[in-house]
């Protein structure tokens, strides 16, 4: 299709803007959350750790299973459902805040809840843009979702750092929890029919997971990105699990400094998502996300070197290549994922990554809570830069590739 014709499409169009309004109450949440538990109910290192593997402890659990029953619904009620579910979830924050009785624990309870449903609605989003457009139009498609989430990880921080710095914690909360119902109306909107799955015979859910997993260790490229996201996934949360306390303790930033800075190093997601598209043309899609994996690797090994004072720019330095490099990596990643994979096993294969990518989200971050309470914040972070920038060496049999 030509260039920019997608947004022509209405229903795409739609997915688009649910998607938008949807990821930047995420990021609003990733930024006030933490911020909301160290502040206003004075949490521990430790404690501001556990609400992350508190999230993210769902896809160890559902992760899997999840796919199987994706591949075997209609997901756009599904998406519906888990955006309204979340927007409850977060809702109660504000409206305990606001009669004196929020907590730690009920902190705990609604990221909960919120980690369980963000589970079936990633799953289900990616599972379902292939069937909403051709396999021709999936690059586009996901460039411009991926935009949604430059756009949102640049704009978020802003918005989140002067709520928090002028109207408190729960207010941004009630902001993201808005986003979602937002989100579901414009979902809602999409007209093209999703005919559910056919299922011609009645495998077991142990067995359809299986073929999900063994589809991936059995495809070379597949395999490869399997390995870089799980050793990415483990020690990028180490590192982000602290990277707020990180910046207001150390950095010794406010709530308003913190969400600026993280503004300004986020723009790479921005130029990432505008020039993914060209990089992949011009080196092939192989070779741009082995480029893209060293990019990360100098992103990350160069914000712990940040302190006080003007080398705070190195931390806003080493998120701007992060971020760049991460979205063009998975644009490419993405796409390549849902094009080699049979229609029938998307959901399954969609999940497995996903797994690994969350899964080991709880470890990473309980461990980045043991690691901050004895050996500091900033030590933490250089374990999970190195283990981060290692990760690159899996996808070095790619480094020469035109295509994937």
């Amino acid at each position: 299709m030509a260039a920019r014709s997608l947004l022509r499409n209405g229903d795409f169009r739609r997915l688009w803007l649910a998607d938008g309004f949807s990821q930047f109450g995420n990021r609003v949440a990733v930024l006030a959350v933490p911020l909301l538990a160290a502040t206003a109910l004075h949490a521990s290192t430790f404690e501001v750790s556990l609400l992350r593997t508190v999230q993210t402890a769902a896809y160890l659990v559902l992760g899997l299973q999840a796919g199987a029953w994706c591949d075997r619904l209609r997901l756009r009620p599904l998406l519906i459902g888990t955006d309204l579910g979340q927007a409850v979830a977060f809702a109660s924050v504000p409206i305990a805040a606001a009669f004196g009785v929020l907590s730690l624990t009920q902190l705990y309870v609604v990221v909960g809840i919120a980690g369980v449903l963000a589970v079936f609605g990633t799953v289900a989003h990616q599972t379902y843009l292939p069937r909403l457009i051709g396999p021709d139009d999936l690059v586009e498609g996901n460039a411009k979702l991926y935009a949604n989430l430059s756009v949102s990880a640049v704009a978020a921080p802003g918005a989140t750092g002067f709520l928090m710095q002028f109207l408190g914690g729960p207010a941004a909360i009630a902001v993201n929890a808005a986003s979602f119902v937002w989100s579901a109306l414009w979902l809602r909107g999409i007209r093209q029919p999703e005919v559910r799955p056919e299922r011609t015979d009645r495998v077991p859910l142990r067995r359809e997971i299986g073929e999900g997993i063994a589809f991936i260790v059995r495809h070379r490229v597949l395999r490869l990105f399997a390995g870089n996201t799980v050793q990415t996934a483990l020690f990028q949360s180490t590192y982000m699990t602290l990277s707020v306390l990180y910046m207001l303790r150390e950095l010794r930033l406010s709530a308003l400094g913190i969400g600026l800075l993280s503004a300004f190093g986020l723009t790479g997601a921005i130029a990432g998502s505008a020039t993914a598209q060209r990089l992949g043309a011009r080196f092939g899609a192989g070779r741009t996300v082995w480029l893209s994996s060293l990019v990360l690797a100098a992103g990350y090994l160069v914000a712990p070197l940040s302190r006080p004072g003007w080398l705070i720019a190195l931390y806003a330095l080493g998120a701007f290549l992060c971020t760049f490099a991460i979205t063009v990596a998975n644009v490419h990643m993405v796409s390549f994922i849902q094009a080699e994979t049979p229609a029938e096993m998307r959901g399954r294969v969609t999940a497995t990554n996903r797994f690994l990518i969350f899964g080991m989200g709880p470890i990473g971050s309980l461990a980045a809570g043991a690691l901050g309470e004895t050996i500091g914040l900033r030590n933490t972070l250089w374990i999970g830069a190195a283990g981060t920038a290692a990760a690159a060496l899996w996808l070095f049999p790619l480094r020469g590739q035109k295509e994937s």
